[in-house]
């Protein structure tokens, strides 16, 4: 099959924030120096920003050093901080805590609330204005790799195929995009990023990445919140969950709460959304939305495993940002601004290989491990090394992670050791099955079955098109899944794309339901489901 190639100097895989700043960075560099290189910037969303999904309060650190004065120049603020409290809830009433008594992981005055999705948009318009190529509705199939093994591009999905996979009258293959480096910065759990990481054993050594699910809803309103923003522990969850929620004051009479929880509580039968949907039926939840109604829903898993679950980050041809790598702290439950910075340093690392580089091809890997150093000198190391330990402490319990985390908090972090954690699908209890937590019974106007939820993402996908969602060996579903775990599927998915069926008809996959969170990809208990990128189509997270 004839493809056509493409050629560029520079090829970074992902439109999100960590993404555009590398581009931003690494055209002001070139530019200043006068070093001529071609950037491109592809994204899997049909529009820049209708994949971004995020709280979002932004601790605006990077956007001050990337764009010093970037309110004046128009950065899409919702509001700035005016009020933060932690609500402890218990099963009828909440315990608020306010300034001094209020955790520090927690205080977010001189925040931004923000959109992400409006936020890439406007980091899109400033790489372009920075003569950066940014083409949206190319996601990437696989990567490329030379005959040394090195990285030299990513093949994009193939356009035009029916749902059995073979061509329509509208077919065209997908092109190869060569770049002597390729940035992958996909956000959580990329499909490309996976494959490279298990490929090149990036991971070795490394503690398993840990994820969390989150569930996210933007409301309408009567009472005016704005600046507002409140997290909540406790109910509806046990301490074998790890989470919490959160609730953000927006322009307009707009609410974006959401509810966030980890993978690795070993329930095969746990359901992310209905939990969240539960959480909505507490008073103090249900007196802020009474009256109001839903305008959006989304969903993503979180990379929640800190400095210790970082990959290497280079390597021939290659360097890993953001949340592909897992830029996140957890304890502030922020990773917004992480993955700008790691986006910049990788782009001053990139600058000075292209500069040293002697010959064409893959830039060499040690011309690119100069990105780890910088890391490791920014502050955006010295912030994850405070929690290092944070995550992993609450598999040896809730007790004791609480405990630990407030010992972290007052030390920062000066504790020595390196906790170890196990993967999340790793923790599953062979339940037969059962299903421990009762599902709330949704009443359409406070709480939403699945189905409601996801027409209000917007996702849209061609249903004459290659399924997505791949589940290499079927028969472990019959033959193993049922019996030992109970399909967990048709539970952790929080949007009704895996229907679980029985008899001769097994497992249905509506993939055209997913709003790429990659839930599936993570939490199944064999490790059979790969979700990779769809031909087109997904969510459409406009103002979330």
């Amino acid at each position: 099959m004839e493809r056509e190639t493409l050629e560029v100097d520079v090829l970074v895989v992902g439109a999100g924030p960590a993404g555009l700043c590398f581009a931003i960075q690494l055209a002001r560099l070139c530019r200043k120096h006068g070093l001529e290189k071609s950037i491109l910037v592809l994204d899997k969303a049909p529009e820049v920003g209708h994949h971004q999904l995020s709280g979002a309060v932004l601790d605006p650190r990077a956007v001050h050093e990337l764009f010093p004065g970037a309110r004046a120049a128009g950065f899409p603020v919702q509001s700035e901080v005016t009020d933060d409290a932690l609500w402890i809830l218990g099963a009828k009433g909440k315990r608020e805590l306010r300034g001094w008594m209020c955790p520090a992981p927690f205080h977010n005055h001189g925040n931004w609330i923000v959109s992400l999705s409006e936020t890439v948009r406007w980091l899109a318009q400033q790489a372009e204005a920075a003569e950066v190529q940014v083409y949206a509705g190319f996601g990437g199939d696989q990567v490329l790799y030379d005959a040394h093994g090195a990285v030299t591009g990513v093949r994009t999905v193939d356009q035009g195929r029916d749902k059995k996979g073979e061509p329509k009258s509208n077919f065209q293959p997908g092109m190869d995009v060569r770049a002597a480096l390729t940035v992958f910065a996909e956000g959580t759990r990329g499909s490309l990023a996976k494959a490279l990481i298990a490929r090149q054993r990036l991971d070795e050594g490394r503690n398993p990445q840990l994820w969390a699910v989150g569930v996210k809803e933007i409301w309408e309103i009567p009472q005016d919140l704005r600046g507002a923003v409140y997290h909540t522990a406790g109910w509806p969850l046990d301490g074998s969950v790890y989470g919490g929620g959160w609730i953000y004051g927006l322009a307009e009479h707009r609410l974006s709460i959401g509810f966030v929880m980890g993978m690795d509580h070993g329930d095969p039968s746990f359901d992310y959304h209905a939990t969240m949907q539960r959480w909505k039926t507490h008073p103090a939840l249900r007196a802020l939305l009474e009256g109001g109604k839903l305008l959006r829903y989304g969903s993503k898993t979180i990379p929640e495993g800190g400095l210790y679950a970082l990959p290497r980050l280079h390597g021939d041809g290659f360097l890993l940002i953001g949340d592909a790598a897992g830029f996140m702290n957890t304890q502030r439950l922020k990773g917004i601004h992480l993955a700008m910075k790691s986006g910049a340093l990788a782009a001053e690392s990139a600058f000075g290989a292209l500069l040293r580089a002697e010959r064409s091809g893959p830039l060499p890997g040690a011309l690119l491990a100069d990105f780890e150093r910088r890391f490791q000198e920014s502050w955006a190391h010295a912030e994850l090394w405070k929690t290092r330990n944070f995550r992993q402490a609450f598999q040896k319990g809730f007790l004791y992670g609480f405990l630990r985390g407030g010992v972290d908090v007052v030390t920062g972090g000066r504790l020595p050791g390196r906790l170890r954690n196990a993967s999340d699908h790793a923790r599953y209890r062979k339940s037969g099955g059962a299903i421990r937590q009762p599902r709330p019974v949704f009443d359409g106007q406070l709480t939403f079955d699945k189905l409601t939820d996801v027409y209000h993402s917007g996702t849209v996908h061609d249903e004459n098109q290659p399924c997505h969602l791949l589940v290499r060996e079927p028969d472990v579903c019959v033959s193993r899944c049922t019996r030992e775990y109970g399909n967990p599927c048709q539970h952790f998915c929080p949007a009704a794309v895996y229907d679980w069926r029985g008899g001769s008809e097994g497992l249905v996959i509506n993939f055209s339901n997913c709003v790429h969170c990659k839930t599936c990809d993570i939490a199944d208990p064999y490790q059979i489901i790969d979700w990779v990128v769809p031909e087109s189509g997904g969510p459409v997270y406009i103002g979330m």
